[in-house]
C-alpha cells in the first residue's frame, strides 16, 4: 500500500517549510513523503537569489520569452538514516488528470491540492497526522524512514541505520491507516 496523508492533520504553520522545490522525478511525489535537504540546502548570500529559471514554460512563439522561476534550493526522497527535513503535504504533479499541463493552469493545480515542479513543497516538521501505508504500527512506538523510497514504519521492520521522525498514537487500523505526531 502506499503511503499516504488522510484529511486530519492539526499542526502549526509555523511548522511547515516552505522554501524547497523537489529534485527528481516529480511523480515520485505524494504527501506523506520523508524528505531531506539536498546541495548547500537555502541560501541567504549577498550576491545569491533564492529563486532560479527553470526554462521555457513549454509553449514556444516567434518574438515572446516565457520564462518559468522557482525556488533553487531543493529536496530529495529521504532514505533510511538520512538527516530528515519532515514530510511532504502536498503531491507534486506536472499534468492534471486530462493530460494536460497544470503550468498553464494554476487554478486547476491548487484546486487539485498539488503544487507544479519547481514550486516550493508545504514540508512538515511537527504535528499531527492519518498516515496510510506503514507497517507494524504499535501505539506508543517510535514512527521511522523505512527503505531508499521515504515511507514510514514501525519498529518491527527497521534497518540498522533507521532515522526516528516521531511517534505513533494509534496502531493501524483495518485500512491501514494510523495516527502518527511526527517530532523533528
Amino acid at each position: 500500500m502506499a503511503h499516504n496523508l488522510r484529511p486530519f492533520r492539526q499542526y502549526s504553520e509555523n511548522d511547515v517549510v516552505n522554501l524547497f522545490a523537489f529534485s527528481g522525478d516529480s511523480t515520485l511525489v505524494v504527501k506523506g513523503l520523508a524528505v531531506k535537504v539536498t546541495g548547500d540546502g537555502w541560501t541567504n548570500e549577498a550576491n545569491s537569489s533564492p529563486v532560479e529559471t527553470l526554462g521555457s514554460v513549454g509553449a514556444s512563439y516567434t518574438n515572446v520569452v516565457s520564462q518559468r522561476y522557482g525556488a533553487k534550493a531543493k529536496v530529495a526522497v529521504a532514505a533510511s538514516g538520512d538527516a530528515i527535513l519532515g514530510i511532504t503535504l502536498m503531491d507534486v504533479r506536472e499534468l492534471d488528470e486530462n493530460g494536460e499541463k497544470l503550468v498553464f493552469n494554476p487554478r486547476k493545480a491548487a484546486e487539485m491540492g498539488v503544487v507544479i515542479s519547481g514550486q516550493a513543497v508545504p514540508i512538515l516538521t511537527k504535528g499531527l497526522v492519518l498516515y496510510s501505508g506503514a507497517s507494524n504500527v504499535a501505539a506508543g512506538s517510535a514512527a521511522y524512514v523505512s527503505g531508499a523510497a521515504g515511507e514510514l514504519a514501525g519498529q518491527a521492520t527497521l534497518p540498522a541505520n533507521a532515522t526516528r521522525v516521531g511517534k505513533w498514537l494509534s496502531k493501524n487500523d483495518a485500512n491501514g491507516v494510523a495516527l502518527l505526531k511526527i517530532e523533528l
